[in-house]
């Protein structure tokens, strides 16, 4: 790239664009300086007689300090400089520039970026051949067939090229169409913005410099819309040398390049692109200079004008009568021959789209609050409101959201018109409607948070907040309709000027211009610096057209077309709603969001950010690429979550466990039979044809058998069998003895159970024995049946137990087995905490133990019922007295029936 800026770039050439630019500026600046007086007059002019003009009747949100994040992600970005494809982090902040970094990680770091991309007088494109006949134009002698392979490779079939006509070209792929669709939005949200870059707070200079513009272009005979009249002042001055000096450079520049079409395309490209930025750092010191001269002497001008304010209004005045009488003549002739049939078709075709966007964001502000108030009532009440406005507070600067408005004005189309009234393009009218409607929505959204915000106070439960969200929804509502059809009739009259006045001044050019000097001699000397004969000229030429445009458009209202109000429907603001807009901004996570919601965020972020920083340069790119930015720092593509899903998720992922018992209950696998025992007998069959085999079991005063290995079973089975007790003191032993309903059972069938049999009687195979050994739940008779022979289970203190420990219906069959091991569950390790006793069998040995003596008189018994269960015989421990309970159960069939 050096090499071909600087071989054809030269020093010469060099100086000749410098030369082209200073002689630009000073015409300009001579132009300038006399509008910044007229702009100066005219502002404190305004100030003293006031607007009678329509109140809005919506709440305007105030700029705020606060910088904001609309979009981040990740794209793959075609680097000029090794002519390679690297995935970067771009970052869209509230001022509509792309801020590209080479990782997300460098950006959270706070180190520079790689490059900021302003995208005033871009146009946003989706495809190669879209490119390369945009791309015609730049050589007009060198043209490359549609279809035909580019200079650039792109990494995939979802290209986004930004193309300037005198600026560098950017190049980007993403992966999947939804991306593409998703920054197709945002970079032309980015568009839309950058082009309106004069700030229309400046009541002096933004007058000042378009006027100045406008005069220079006339003087060189170029009238109508000028699509390059985008950006901030120093872009608007740079596009305005370019469009005279780009073309003088071509044609020096041109016939040296060589190599094939699309490689001395390439290189023209980058030849422009340096010389666009030479003329920017130039312009840019020059232009400070000049503002600077007009605003150190604004302060006496400003003086002057108050103390002479009624004799400058009365010298204008005679001008304009006297102007009047010469032009007005022929400037009404111009419009009923050439003006007036074309007013109702011209203001039509803008009608159409523009009230559709409109409409449409009517309706999606309606559709957004409808579906807040239907979460907000199901799912949290005011702890969630506060979640759901601040993602309805940024809906104005969600740009796929909006998409969607904007796009209506896509079908503005001027066929026939455009070439008559020499207009260059309709992209002028098209973003400036957008950006109406992106006010309103924010407008709409902003009076719908305080009123919301002012009425909550009344409103406590789901149902009363539910009512006042309706209630405040249809009131915002009718304000955003009155004020939507006063925003869109006075775009329609500007549009309407800016369409016919151009047209207009171009007609009568020629016959009046020569003659307007002689009317200065009609203004006094002290007041020649704010009356200019060419202003007032414009004037009349505007006041011969105005009442035809104002009687289309009142014709259009009275009809009620497209929701068009009549201008005699006046309402009177609200002063009450006007003073809540003067307060602070809401927080509404502050206010009213859950406690637990930060905890959340914080996750969601941390969990984002880890991805983010998976994804570099040497791994694959993700499908999706578009990283949503927290609530509070820009617009989220897609709708979170709610808290009670998102809770629901945290529980179902894998997450590292806190403690031992969390461990040992991973590696745990139960499985829970509930089954209903009558009473006063068991059922000797079930479905599956097994027979139950009685199970015989004596309430006892405690027993706890446990799984240990061999060497610390003694002191396992001591530290972890405490006396079952109730909250005051040791239970009796029909308590304690009620309380085993709780088998664990965890053993190979070649040592505890007998072998299977299947249907014919035959032994069942190793794997099939295998197979049936799962954790099994068998039936154990519930001790109902024997409380009528035993005594009322109490406590020391002599209180009744409770219900829990006399009725039990469901047992519970724990088998665990890892490694060849046993694993003790975790409930083993609450000491004293629990009253159920578990009986575990091991796969390698059984160990019992009786916790008080077996002479020891027995407080209750069951009838028919014995448990027992085999002593350890081959583990070599100590051996144990086995329990007043028996266990006589098969193994196989148990299998089969679970």
């Amino acid at each position: 790239m050096g090499d071909v800026v600087s071989t054809h770039l030269d020093e010469p050439k060099r100086h000749y664009v410098a030369e082209k630019t200073v002689k630009v500026l000073e015409e300009f600046k001579k132009s300038y300086e006399q509008q910044y007086n007229v702009a100066l007059f005219n502002k404190i002019r305004y100030e003293v007689e006031g607007s009678g003009g329509p109140q809005s009747q919506l709440l305007i949100r105030k700029p705020s300090k606060e910088a904001k994040t609309i979009f981040s992600g990740n794209l793959f970005q075609y680097l000029e400089e090794n002519k390679k494809w690297r995935n970067r982090f771009f970052l869209i902040p509230d001022n509509y520039s792309a801020v590209c970094y080479e990782t997300k990680v460098h950006y959270e770091r706070g180190l520079h970026p790689k490059a900021v991309i302003s995208c005033a007088g871009y146009k946003v494109l989706t495809s190669v051949d879209q490119y390369l006949e945009l791309l015609n134009t730049c050589l007009p002698g060198l043209k490359v067939k549609p279809g035909s392979t580019p200079f650039i490779k792109y990494a995939s079939q979802f290209p986004i090229i930004l193309w300037h006509p005198y600026g560098r070209h950017h190049y980007f792929c993403v992966l999947t169409e939804k991306e593409q669709h998703k920054w197709v939005a945002v970079f032309q949200d980015c568009v839309r913005y950058s082009n309106d870059g004069l700030p229309e707070e400046s009541k002096v200079e933004t007058p000042a410099f378009t006027d100045a513009v406008r005069l220079y272009r006339q003087a060189r005979d170029q009238y109508g819309t000028w699509e390059m009249l985008c950006g901030n002042q120093v872009q608007i001055l740079s596009n305005l040398v370019m469009e005279d000096l780009q073309p003088e450079l071509r044609n020096m520049i041109s016939p040296r390049l060589k190599g094939k079409v699309q490689e001395r395309q390439r290189a023209w490209i980058q030849i422009s692109d340096a010389v666009y930025r030479l003329v920017q750092d130039q312009i840019k010191n020059q232009y400070d200079i000049i503002v600077r001269r007009c605003e150190d002497g604004s302060t006496n001008m400003e003086s002057a004008f108050r103390t002479d304010m009624d004799q400058i209004i009365t010298s204008k005045e005679h001008v304009t009568n006297k102007i009047k009488a010469f032009v007005l003549p022929k400037a009404e002739v111009c419009v009923r021959n050439h003006v007036q049939p074309y007013i109702s078709s011209i203001l039509e075709a803008l009608m159409i789209p523009t009230s559709q966007g409109f409409a449409e964001v009517r309706d999606l502000f309606f559709k957004e609050v409808i579906e807040m108030n239907k979460n907000v009532v199901n799912e949290g009440g005011k702890e969630k409101l506060g979640e759901y406005m601040e993602k309805l507070s940024q809906l104005a600067y969600h740009p796929v959201k909006m998409q969607g408005c904007y796009e209506k004005m896509d079908n503005l189309h001027l066929e026939g018109l455009q070439q008559r009234f020499d207009v260059s393009s309709t992209a002028v009218f098209k973003q400036r409607a957008q950006i109406l409607m992106k006010e309103q929505m924010d407008n709409a959204v902003f009076t719908f948070e305080q009123l919301l915000h002012q009425d909550l106070g009344n409103a406590s439960s789901k149902e009363e907040i539910c009512k006042a969200i309706q209630r405040i929804q249809d009131r915002v509502l009718k304000k955003y309709d009155y004020d939507s059809s006063t925003v869109r009739k006075k775009f329609f009259r500007e549009a309407l000027l800016q369409i016919i006045i151009p047209f207009l001044l171009k007609k009568l050019s020629p016959t009046c211009k020569s003659e307007l000097p002689k009317f200065q001699e009609f203004i006094f000397e002290d007041f020649a610096k704010c009356i200019l004969v060419e202003n007032v000229f414009e004037e009349v030429v505007l006041m011969s057209v105005m009442k035809d445009i104002n009687s289309a458009v009142k014709e259009a209202a009275v009809q009620r077309r497209h929701n068009l109000y009549r201008d005699s429907i006046v309402i009177n603001s609200d002063p009450s709603l006007q003073l809540l807009g003067e307060g602070v901004p809401i927080d509404w996570n502050t206010e009213f969001s859950e406690q637990a919601e930060p905890v959340i965020q914080d996750k969601r972020k941390r969990m984002k950010q880890v991805v983010s920083t998976i994804i570099q340069d040497d791994l694959p790119l993700a499908l999706e690429s578009c990283i949503d930015v927290p609530a509070h720092e820009g617009i989220q593509e897609e709708p979170d979550k709610e808290v009670g899903e998102m809770d629901s998720d945290l529980n179902a992922c894998p997450k590292s466990p806190d403690s031992v018992n969390e461990i040992r209950g991973m590696l745990t696998k139960v499985v829970t039979l509930e089954t209903k025992v009558p009473t006063d007998h068991v059922d000797s069959s079930l479905s599956n044809g097994s027979i139950v085999q009685e199970v015989k079991e004596e309430a006892t005063k405690e027993v706890k058998v446990e799984a240990m290995p061999p060497a610390n079973a003694d002191a396992m089975v001591s530290s972890h069998c405490p006396e079952n007790k109730d909250a005051h003191s040791q239970d009796s032993p029909a308590v304690q003895g009620e309380a085993f309903n709780s088998v664990h059972v965890s053993a190979p069938a070649s040592e505890v159970w007998p072998k299977s049999k299947d249907a014919h009687g035959q032994e069942d195979s190793p794997n099939v024995q295998a197979e049936k050994l799962s954790p099994v739940h068998f039936p154990i008779p519930s001790l109902e049946s024997s409380q009528s022979h035993s005594t009322e289970s109490k406590g020391a203190s002599g209180k009744e137990d409770s219900a829990d420990f006399q009725s039990k219906e469901s047992v519970h069959v724990f088998a665990q087995s890892w490694n060849g091991s046993s694993l003790l569950p975790p409930e083993i390790g609450e000491v004293g905490t629990r009253k159920v006793s578990d009986v575990v069998i091991n796969q390698k040995e059984i160990v019992s133990e009786v916790t008080d003596s077996a002479s020891e008189d027995i407080s209750t018994t069951t009838d028919n019922q014995e448990c027992s269960v085999p002593p350890a015989e081959e583990n070599g421990m100590a051996n144990v007295q086995p329990s007043e309970h028996e266990i006589i159960s098969s193994a196989s069939e148990t299998a089969e029936s679970s």
